[in-house]
C-alpha cells in the first residue's frame, strides 16, 4: 500500500506536536535599544560610513523601499524604532561578498527615524539615520 503525501504530512505534523516546538522558535519581543546593543556588541556607534537610501515621504507605509550599503561591512542592520518589532532586517556578508549592500521593502508603522547600522571587520559600528514621514498605512497605524 503506497503512502500518500497527505499521510506523510499528517504524521509529521503529529510528531512535531507530540514533541513540542523547540524553545528557540518562540518569538521574543525586543526593543530598539536592545537590538542596537546586541548588534554593536559593546562597540561605540559612530555616525557616517553607511549609505541609507530612503524616500523622505512614504505614501504607503506597507511597502517602503530602502537600500543600505557600507563598503567593507561584515553585517548591516535596519532598525525602525516605532514599529511593533523594531529590528527590521539584518544581513551578514561572507568573505567572498563582492559588495556589502542590500535593498528591500519594509513596513513602517508611523512617521519615524529609520536607522541603519554597519559592523566593520575591526569591530567598529557605523550608522546612518533618516526621518521618513509615513502618510498612510503602516503596520498598526
Amino acid at each position: 500500500m503506497p503512502v500518500t503525501r497527505r499521510e506523510t504530512l499528517v504524521s509529521g505534523s503529529a510528531a512535531l506536536l507530540a514533541l513540542g516546538f523547540p524553545g528557540d522558535l518562540v518569538a521574543q519581543e525586543i526593543t530598539a535599544e536592545e537590538a542596537i546593543a546586541a548588534f554593536a556588541q559593546g562597540a561605540q556607534i559612530t555616525p557616517g560610513g553607511v549609505i541609507l537610501t530612503l524616500d523622505a515621504v512614504a505614501e504607503d507605509g506597507y511597502k517602503v523601499p530602502v537600500e543600505v550599503a557600507a563598503e567593507g561591512a561584515r553585517a548591516l542592520m535596519i532598525i525602525a524604532p516605532e514599529n511593533p518589532v523594531p529590528p527590521v532586517a539584518m544581513i551578514r556578508f561572507g568573505p567572498m561578498a563582492v559588495e556589502q549592500q542590500f535593498s528591500t521593502r519594509i513596513r513602517l508603522a508611523r512617521t519615524q527615524e529609520v536607522m541603519a547600522l554597519a559592523r566593520m571587520p575591526d569591530g567598529t559600528v557605523l550608522s546612518a539615520a533618516q526621518l521618513v514621514d509615513v502618510v498612510v498605512g503602516g503596520c498598526g497605524a
